[in-house]
């Protein structure tokens, strides 16, 4: 039962303003709706909302500032997902005055599914992974612009990387027209930008990975065949925290990798994934599971299997859920894959602590960086040494006797 006095009071949040309105426990408006600038939001928090306030808010750009903002202010705050506010209260008619009250309504009924509200060092990872996607995507428009040109006028690049220093000369002396040699020299000039900003990016993740808040989760990523640093950084910054997962079920739901299920009667109808939730992780476990399929007998037995009797775009999806439940898994429970291999894990920590010289920045020689994985993960035990880039690496019998 509702405390008396106490007040559900929803934000409707905008670009460059906030709409807020509240009810009390027996639904009446107490705080009519009313537009609030959004440089002027702290200021009217602290004149207008009480200790005992309970506040709603959707999730947006702007949520996770406003959250903060408000949590020192009142006595909760909830963020809740646009998507199941539209479930529950579909209405012909919609302004914003009508929005915010349905929403402080529906808090005062306690219906409405709060959303996992991700700490700051989750948020932070979270904006880096999203940063390094839009350049990515940027690159790519670019690189794919010029193909296009190559593709029409019959042309083939020269053997290596076609956007490469080297090729420029080549890029320059194309028989196209002087405004194709513009659009060219534009966008090779924007890879060339864009590349080394990637890099930076990319180095910023891999400092992050060794940091404290990750570094005990990624051994247990990157041991799975197919998962890189950089998957493993968008699989974390996207899950969080696993323990809110209760089980890999739940996790696969989030991802939106499971499947549409519609049952009526004696009717039982299922169709695609349902591509409800976190985009990033449903597209990195798809990549991750193409890379498990052409490296890792397991998997590549698997999606054969699954080939044959649902087709190969079914089948690269199934993998990537069942890749999905080995995350929650091997998260959970903080153990080694069942289908590890441990040379093939021990050369995927060597990848992780060679790149960015990552083990160098730790102090530690890269043989001791893997061997100090291999025991976070339990393995490898009696394991002397491996090969990896056609080279074989002693392995120390412990971090501390390490031969560098």
């Amino acid at each position: 039962m509702h405390e008396p006095d106490r007040r559900f009071v929803a934000l409707d949040l905008h670009k460059s303003y906030i709409v807020a309105g509240a009810v009390d426990d027996q639904l009446n408006v107490v705080l009519h709706p009313r537009r609030i600038s959004c440089a002027k939001l702290e200021e009217w928090a602290k004149r207008h909302l009480r200790a005992t306030d309970a506040v709603v808010l959707e999730a947006g750009p702007n949520s996770w500032f406003v959250h903060d903002l408000l949590q020192p202010l009142v006595d909760s705050v909830t963020v809740v997902h646009s998507y199941h506010v539209k479930l529950i209260a579909a209405s012909m008619v919609k302004t914003d005055k009508i929005d915010t009250l349905v929403l402080a309504r529906l808090l005062a009924v306690d219906i409405l599914p709060g959303i996992w509200v991700p700490p700051h060092h989750v948020r932070e990872l979270r904006s880096l992974i999203s940063h390094r996607s839009r350049l990515v995507k940027q690159r790519a428009a670019a690189k794919n612009r010029l193909h296009s040109v190559l593709h029409r006028h019959n042309l083939v690049a020269p053997e290596g990387t076609p956007f490469s220093e080297s090729t420029r000369d080549w890029w320059s002396t194309l028989p196209i027209s002087n405004a194709e040699k513009l659009r060219v020299r534009q966008d090779l000039s924007v890879v060339d930008h864009l590349s080394p900003l990637i890099r930076e990016v990319e180095q910023q993740l891999a400092q992050l990975s060794v940091s404290e808040y990750w570094v005990e989760q990624v051994p247990f990523l990157v041991q799975i065949p197919g998962i890189g640093l950089l998957s493993s950084m968008t699989i974390l910054s996207a899950i969080g925290d696993v323990t809110r997962f209760p089980t890999a079920k739940k996790l696969v739901g989030y991802s939106g990798l499971g499947g549409r299920v519609h049952i009526s009667g004696r009717k039982r109808r299922t169709g695609g994934i349902t591509k409800q939730g976190r985009r990033e992780l449903r597209t990195v476990m798809v990549e991750c599971a193409w890379a498990a399929v052409r490296t890792h007998p397991f998997w590549s037995a698997e999606f054969a299997q699954l080939e044959k009797r649902i087709g190969k775009q079914k089948a690269i999806v199934a993998v990537a859920r069942k890749l999905l439940v080995v995350v929650w898994h091997v998260l959970t429970a903080r153990a080694a894959d069942r289908q590890a291999d441990v040379p093939a894990v021990a050369r995927s920590l060597m990848n992780w602590g060679a790149g960015h010289r990552l083990a160098t920045g730790l102090g530690l020689s890269r043989p001791q960086f893997v061997r100090e994985g291999l025991s976070q993960l339990g393995l490898g035990s009696s394991m002397a040494s491996f090969s990896y880039c056609g080279r074989v690496y002693k392995l120390p019998s412990s971090v501390e006797s390490a031969d560098t």
